[in-house]
């Protein structure tokens, strides 16, 4: 039987190597819906491709506009906003829902596909980073599952013992350190935005690229690994590892310590996800070890890459704390890509919100939605002010 696929974000990076695998098993996998946020050009050609039951972008005026680019091309129902995303993530044909809509905006759909007992390919962390107890609870009443996509926590995944945390002493997190793990706090200061963006080993959207070069991605990750695998934070622990080849490793009480390895193409951890329990071709090819003179390791330096503090204690502090930092930096994020601020200062205005955030708990995804739009308000503010 055909796995019946809903992209949540085709038009990025994830979704479009999702497609490209895809195309290598028209017989296992039936796309049923394909959703943008902005890119509704490239939704355009994707639906005339591989014909999709529905489209689902921002907005009306972007659902106009592609009814008219794929009139007599495509039979596709075209919907829009948070009611169409939610639909396609919950929909009763769907099995399986590719989360890849980058940022807060994927949670209420992430969230509906929990709800609804789907299989969800997690590649939106900052779901899990927002409203990870709340998702996972709900998985488990549902009977759905997660699988997650990032390479991390797919290695992680893959090497877990039936897939539990029994016996493990830590998980490591493995990171390229981005494209300044050279540098010194000095060189830092003054970094571009064109220099952020180029990441030495993944090609990634701009959000997560400047993540990966502030290292807040990996301090995401962090929270996501405790609400994916059940782990405090002193479980968790980060190496620098710039060649990206072992994608994270996991440790048990008897010392045993074990990894996945491939190469730095997110294919490889798409494909796991997409064929589970079955191994599916990625269209990457293989590593050659002989070729591979040096996996080197070393511990973050906290200095260059502060941002990473901040992610642990903020899931130390709790979920506001978690939901304030995300949003923070998102506002932080956007305003470098902007030109608006430093890179440094990415640190500084995340910090400021951290410090005016009080701790409380939310039970439900409306409670966690109206303290990130706060949230994002007093950054807004705060970002006046640097």
């Amino acid at each position: 039987m055909k796995k019946v696929i809903s992209l949540l974000g085709s038009t990025g990076s994830i979704g479009q190597s999702t497609l490209q695998v895809l195309k290598l098993h028209p017989d296992s996998f039936q796309i049923f819906a394909l959703s943008c946020f902005n890119n509704t050009h490239l939704l355009v050609k994707q639906c005339i491709e591989f014909q999709p039951k529905y489209l689902v972008t921002k907005d009306t005026a972007d659902a106009k506009f592609v009814r008219e680019q794929i009139k007599g091309k495509s039979s596709a129902k075209v919907l829009s906003g948070s009611d169409g995303y939610e639909f396609i993530a919950g929909n009763d044909e769907v099995t399986d829902v590719l989360a890849a809509i980058t940022g807060s905006a994927g949670l209420k759909s992430t969230y509906q596909a929990a709800i609804k007992g789907k299989r969800i390919l997690l590649a939106n962390k900052e779901s899990m980073v927002m409203a990870g107890s709340l998702i996972m609870a709900e998985v488990a009443k549902s009977r759905g599952s997660i699988i997650p996509v990032d390479s991390e926590h797919n290695a992680i995944y893959q090497v877990l013992i039936n897939h539990t945390n029994k016996f493990i002493r830590k998980v490591i997190l493995t990171a390229s350190g981005g494209p300044f793990r050279d540098l010194n706090a000095s060189e830092i200061e003054n970094v571009t935005v064109e220099e952020a963006l180029n990441h030495p080993n993944w090609s990634m959207g701009d959000k997560i690229t400047i993540d990966s070069a502030t290292m807040m991605n990996k301090g995401l990750e962090v929270i996501e690994a405790s609400y994916l695998f059940n782990l405090p934070s002193k479980k968790i622990e980060v190496l620098v590892h710039p060649q990206s080849i072992i994608h994270s490793l996991v440790e048990y009480e008897d010392g045993s310590l074990l990894t996945q390895l491939g190469c730095p193409d997110m294919r490889v951890p798409i494909s796991f996800a997409l064929g589970y329990p079955d191994r599916i071709r990625s269209g990457v090819e293989g590593i050659n070890l002989a070729q591979c003179e040096n996996l080197s390791f070393s511990k973050p330096n906290h200095q260059i890459f502060p941002c990473l503090n901040l992610a642990y204690e903020a899931l130390e502090a709790g979920q506001s704390h978690i939901i304030t930092l995300n949003a923070a930096n998102e506002i932080a994020v956007d305003a470098f890509l902007h030109k608006k601020i430093k890179f440094t200062q990415i640190y500084i205005l995340v910090r400021k919100a951290l410090d005016s955030i009080k701790s409380m708990d939310f039970n439900d995804i409306d409670s966690i939605i109206s303290l990130d739009r706060n949230a994002r308000k007093k950054a807004q503010q705060t970002l006046m002010d640097i």
